[in-house]
């Protein structure tokens, strides 16, 4: 397998890339290729020691800032990393291309490039969403569709259902879909007709969750449009950033608190772990001919690795092949209403 890494995007780019590619490469084996400015990425792999055979460099000279116009740019700047790692894709001389570039630059990429899976109306943002004590679930869609019709949300349940059955191993994950409240006629109009599509899917559909429910692990999957996604998520990334903060006031206010928290030290690192995005990879834009994951903005060296660790089974278990033969049975479920 060749992971095309885009070496430019991201706030910490490409330094945190490079040593999140070298200590990926550590404990895989497959081949990494590193895109983007040579001598800049070269320059950062000096101040490691690494497989020369496992990771190598691809020039790309031009980058996609997140100022920039999204589909503008992936149309003039052919030699940036984002548009020639998506291409790289497109031609079998990658399997899957990670970046913490630009999200409307992949999203845009993805779709003049590689295009959406025939059958699939949206391609979608999938993010992990931490659940504090429990195992994550993953909010489809975080941010890419705004505004969505019914079947849509029938095509991001039933992509999210492929991927945490196929890449994160949770086997009949429920299906929620997030509402004003649980009972099946509450809602605006889209979300009571996608309540009926969900309902006639094969899927483990749980019906409607409420966004108190969420952080409770209520589902697996989360199911809405990419506003309410977008707002749910980083309303809790948010709140779970304060409570943090003020957990770490309290402990370091006075000797006693200090104390208290050399005790306890070892549990608020675990929760810490818990809160921490680097620990969960990417979010992978599903519904698109091609692997691409979207990493966050500000990632880590840590990651950098993660996210690649966790691409792996997104090429292994062919996810996009699998969402392509489950269109059937959305355009069944579509044709019968």
């Amino acid at each position: 397998m060749r992971i095309i890494l885009d070496g430019m995007g991201g706030d910490n780019a490409p330094g945190a890339v490079v040593e999140g590619a070298v200590l990926a490469s550590e404990v895989i084996e497959h081949e990494i290729v590193i895109i983007g400015q040579e001598e800049l990425i070269n320059h950062e792999l000096k101040r490691h020691k690494y497989n020369h055979k496992k990771i190598t460099v691809a020039d790309a000279r031009e980058v996609i800032t997140n100022e920039e116009a999204p589909v503008r740019a992936v149309r003039s700047k052919k030699d940036s990393s984002i548009v020639k790692g998506i291409n790289m894709v497109k031609s079998g001389e990658g399997d899957i291309f990670i970046s913490a570039g630009s999200t409307g630059a992949l999203l845009s990429g993805g779709l003049f490039i590689l295009g959406r899976i025939q059958g699939i109306d949206r391609p979608a943002l999938a993010c992990i969403y931490p659940i504090i004590g429990g195992e994550a679930s993953l909010l489809v869609d975080a941010g890419a569709n705004a505004e969505c019709k019914p079947n849509n949300l029938l095509e991001f349940g039933i992509m999210g259902n492929i991927y945490m059955e196929k890449v994160i191993g949770r086997k009949t994950p429920r299906v929620g879909l997030v509402n004003i409240g649980t009972e099946a006629a509450k809602g605006n109009t889209l979300t009571k007709a996608a309540y009926e599509l969900l309902e006639q899917s094969n899927m483990n559909f749980i019906g409607n969750v409420e966004a108190r429910e969420v952080p409770k692990s209520a589902c697996d999957v989360i199911v809405c449009d990419g506003f309410t996604g977008n707002v749910v998520l980083k309303l809790t990334e948010g709140l779970a950033w304060n409570i943090l903060q003020v957990i770490k006031k309290k402990f370091t206010d006075g000797v006693k608190a200090k104390l208290g928290a050399a005790l306890l030290i070892d549990k608020l690192g675990e929760l810490k772990k818990e809160f921490d995005y680097s620990e969960y990879g990417g979010a992978p834009i599903l519904g698109v001919k091609g692997p691409i994951v979207k990493m966050h903005g500000s990632s880590s060296a840590n990651a950098v690795k993660n996210t690649i660790l966790k691409g792996i089974p997104f090429v292994e278990e062919n996810v996009v092949e699998t969402i392509q033969n489950s269109v059937l049975e959305i355009e069944e479920i579509t044709l019968s209403e």
